[in-house]
């Protein structure tokens, strides 16, 4: 089985060359510590972790699971001493607030490390980044005797955090949620509930797990309006730190999954137990949410990293597997050729390659805002920042995520019938990615909320940002390197506001074609932000195409241009086609 290696020159390149994090890092007090030496060692450390101490338990971890016995869950045979690793390399608090002893990274960097988790050990990632952003949450919603109870142990790995949100009777309608929490009149609080699909809700990797669970108060308002967010400790923390008595909740039983099974996907019961409020009464959904575009964008890495290693493995088995012969004879001396030789192989491979590294460039315009949103002290910056972030999010998470599964059938396909089998490994990234299109809101309510909430509901307003950032570059000295790649994005632009105003302007009379269109509008805005990235990277290449890494690109981005673009205008015309053909059969007839 080819072995997970972190394409660092790559991420160097979107970094240094593609968004000039140097320049960039120091606009903002806080990040001018942080250069582009500094990233790169990083880099090369957490590659060393996720291949020598990651990757070897992919397989391992997915063929033993998770165990569950009487409310104790173990992790798979080695996983305890990797977090263990982890954690005293300071790699849980990359990104944490200094404040309490996180390294306070830039998002830039951190989308990096956390590909990295994702591309070598799919169920292992999500312990650290589901963690961190629960960390988050607290960071800016808890009080400060929470944040001081918690937060340092949080950032070290020795405690982790899980989000209790999901019901059996409601996943996304959070409305519909039953959990409660009764006042003990000293200013903790009693929850009762029962919580589903609970990603590491309960697990022996660390000391303490730190539940942060969406309850409602006696006296909350029906609907959204009516949901608070409450801590509640596996153990109680007394004031020197120690733990101390177990809190009244526990695991019920593990899900039995299609894949990333090293991870505990668990049913939580809260028999009362005590917590404490974070944040505001009737606020629990802003506070959820202030972590939520850290978590999307994760789980958009999670189709990313899953993308890049299948790439390495079909990539290598293409150069080795010995199959026909290609339409010129490669080596007389063999009874066949390697099948790269074969179009269709290098169709399949340059998907791959093609979605990967625009994903990546994608990544780090995404991450670029969000840093700018934390770091500066510019308002109207801040704002334009969050603009985008509320745009591009649901792209990220969906498109990516979308990409990446259809990348990993992609390079399962290259093997041929071992693709099936699980001792080459592609198939188990096939199982393992498909669950990224499903949680942390399926792709379906991600294509809503992009074309209901963001779009129509701004009047279109936060696509401004974006469509100026494009007609930026189209402006610009660069895009005239490779003018026939600025012309498609400029020709895929203008069909990209078209779209737009004909759905603000038929969904004002039939509100159906704003979800009939949804799905169609997410990936045309992928594609447009992909080709975006594929025009400023041949750009960057098209004047040092001689050396191999940048002809490599002008190769690839050539075949995003004239053999992927082109589906974006499938999505176009089925937008402009209405909603007749989506809602017109009456529901007897299904």
């Amino acid at each position: 089985m080819t072995v997970y290696n972190a394409p660092i020159k790559d991420m160097m390149f979107v970094l240094q060359e593609l968004f000039n994090v140097d320049e960039f890092w120091q606009k903002y007090p806080d990040t001018q510590d942080f250069n582009t030496e500094l990233a790169s060692a990083v880099l090369e450390e957490s590659g060393k972790l996720s291949r020598d101490v990651l990757f070897p338990l992919f397989r391992s971890g997915d063929e033993e699971g998770c165990h569950f016995d009487n409310g104790k869950v173990t992790t798979p045979e080695g996983f305890k001493e990797a977090y263990k690793q982890l954690s005293e390399g300071g790699w849980c608090g990359l990104g944490g607030s200094p404040e309490y002893d996180g390294q306070g990274l830039p998002k830039m960097l951190v989308v990096l490390f956390e590909e990295m988790l994702f591309g070598s050990n799919n169920s292992f990632a999500l312990y650290p980044i589901l963690s961190s952003g629960g960390a988050m949450c607290l960071m800016k919603h808890g009080s400060q005797e929470l944040k001081d109870m918690y937060m340092p142990k949080l950032y070290t790995g020795e405690w982790s955090t899980a989000m209790g949100l999901t019901e059996p009777h409601c996943g996304t309608d959070l409305a519909l949620l039953k959990t409660k929490a009764e006042p003990n009149g000293d200013g903790s609080f009693n929850v009762t509930g029962t919580k589903i699909f609970i990603t590491a809700g309960e697990h022996d990797l660390c000391d303490n797990i730190v539940h942060l669970v969406l309850a409602k108060l006696p006296d909350a308002p029906e609907g959204v309006k009516g949901i608070s967010l409450f801590l509640a400790p596996k153990y109680f923390v007394d004031g020197d730190g120690n733990l101390g008595e177990r809190n009244s909740f526990s695991a019920g039983s593990i899900e039995h999954k299609m894949g990333i099974k090293g991870s505990a996907t668990c049913v939580m019961n809260y028999d009362g137990a005590k917590a404490w409020l974070v944040g505001e009464p009737g606020q629990g959904l802003a506070a959820m949410f202030t972590m939520m575009n850290y978590e999307r964008l994760s789980i958009g890495l999670q189709g990313l990293g899953s993308a890049e290693m299948a790439y390495q493995m079909a990539r290598d088995y293409a150069k080795d597997r010995l199959q026909g012969r290609a339409s010129s004879v490669v080596d007389k001396s063999k009874p066949a050729d390697p099948i790269i030789h074969h179009a269709d192989v290098r169709r399949m491979l340059l998907f791959v390659r093609a979605s990967v590294e625009a994903g990546r460039a994608f990544t780090a315009y995404v991450a670029n805002n969000l840093d700018i949103s934390h770091f500066s002290n510019n308002d109207e910056e801040v704002k334009r920042a969050n603009d985008l972030i509320a745009l591009l999010i649901p792209v990220a998470k969906a498109f990516m995520t979308d990409k990446g599964l259809e990348a990993c059938v992609q390079a399962q396909q290259v093997f041929g019938g071992h693709g099936y089998i699980r001792e080459w490994g592609v198939e188990q990234l096939v199982r393992d990615v498909r669950i990224a299109q499903i949680y942390e809101g399926t792709n379906g309510i991600q294509a809503l909320d992009l074309m209901g909430r963001k779009v129509v509901r701004s009047k279109g307003e936060l696509n401004k940002p974006f469509y100026e950032d494009i007609q930026c570059f189209l402006d610009s000295d660069d895009a005239k390197l490779n003018p026939s790649y600025a012309q498609a994005l400029e020709k895929l632009l203008t069909a990209h506001k078209k779209a737009t105003e004909f759905v603000m302007k038929s969904s004002a009379s039939n509100a159906d074609e704003i979800g009939a269109a949804s799905v169609d509008y997410l990936h045309m805005t992928g594609y447009l932000a992909y080709a975006w990235m594929w025009a400023k990277m041949c750009a960057v290449a098209s004047s040092k195409k001689d050396e191999d890494f940048y002809a490599a690109k002008m190769h690839t981005g050539q075949f995003f241009f004239e053999k992927m673009l082109p589906q974006a205008y499938a999505h176009y015309d089925q937008i402009m086609n209405g909603c007749s053909a989506t809602m017109a059969m009456p529901v007897d007839l299904f």
